[in-house]
């Protein structure tokens, strides 16, 4: 399967496993602009997938209405650029729901679903990556997966998990990659990265489509340098797995963080701040972002603005000979 067949199967599994699923947003009752929801509506019928109107504020609202109730809702948002009108709805109201009441009432079988990141023409409004303004909010999860495997197992997880989650998913890998991906549930537990790749001289980290990138770089740095490089996939955002990055970079005393958003306030800030504070003592060089620019998302110079593996082994390199 390719990255969007592997959502369709995990929807697929939880709409026949739990008869409370429900799956809605724009569009995805004809399958979704991206085919995430194909025959499922003939399969499941017209009030088990449905469409919405046009309100991103209402479809999660909707969505936050059916967990309540106890049902498992799972809602598309069509890009992740247009979850913002959303915003209030996530962080106010989701994210706060279980704390407000005591524990007495909560929306946790709430799950989000958005494309996600850059794809090579979006532009503006279709190539964001905002997975930073919610890994800010207590209260919900943020996942972001790198391949077809890991989607379906995250995206169960998600959906299964106790607590509201959005999951981004990244558009430009829904018709990537095939992989051998199971026809049966299965889980990958939510908050733990996972090592790539072992290796003793620098830990790089991404998440979705930018963990490719690295992974490339790896290979020219052991190529061209000779340098052992650790590859991290984090996954989850939210909360994310400290240990395994701190425990890479005791060992290797470098670290790489890259990812497609803005540099300023990006989520690689927040690692790299626990990372200086947990393993101060073991950095043999200042801790490298190498990020999209602090400028919207461009059209005709997104190979610009994209931290493409030159970028990535530019910084590799300046780190080694600190």
């Amino acid at each position: 399967m390719n990255l969007f067949q592997s959502i369709t199967s995990a929807l697929d599994n939880a709409l026949a496993k739990d008869p409370t699923a429900v799956v809605f947003g724009e569009d995805v009752a004809f399958g979704g602009v991206f085919r995430c929801t194909v025959g499922l509506r003939d399969k499941y019928g017209k009030d088990r997938v449905f469409n919405t109107p046009l309100c991103e504020q209402g479809i999660v609202g909707f969505g936050i209405g059916i967990a309540v109730t106890g049902a498992t809702a799972i809602a598309e948002i069509q890009f992740a650029d247009y979850i913002f009108p959303a915003f209030d709805q996530i962080v106010n109201e989701a994210a706060k729901y279980r704390y407000r009441s005591g524990d007495l009432f909560n929306c946790g079988s709430l799950t989000i679903r958005a494309p996600w990141g850059c794809v090579g023409h979006g532009a503006l409004y279709h190539s964001q990556s905002p997975e930073a303004f919610f890994a800010h909010c207590p209260g919900i999860k943020v996942v972001i997966p790198r391949s077809p495997l890991q989607a379906k197992g995250l995206l169960l997880s998600c959906i299964e998990d106790k607590n509201p989650c959005i999951f981004f998913e990244p558009k430009i890998l829904y018709r990537a990659a095939v992989e051998q991906v199971p026809v049966e549930p299965y889980n990958i537990p939510l908050s733990q990265a996972e090592v790539l790749q072992t290796g003793s001289d620098v830990t790089m980290v991404a998440w979705g489509t930018q963990v490719h990138v690295i992974k490339e770089v790896a290979a020219m740095a052991q190529e061209k340098l000779g340098v052992s490089c650790e590859v991290i996939d984090l996954r989850t955002i939210l909360p994310w797995d400290t240990e395994t990055v701190c425990k890479s970079v005791a060992k290797t005393g470098r670290l790489l963080i890259s990812h497609e958003a803005p540099l300023t306030g990006g989520f690689a800030s927040e690692i790299s701040s626990t990372v200086q504070e947990e393993c101060f003592l073991n950095l043999e060089a200042p801790i490298a972002r190498v990020c999209g620019y602090d400028t919207p998302f461009p059209h005709i110079f997104e190979p610009f603005y994209i931290p493409d593996k030159w970028k990535c082994y530019d910084a590799l390199r300046r780190m080694i000979n600190y």
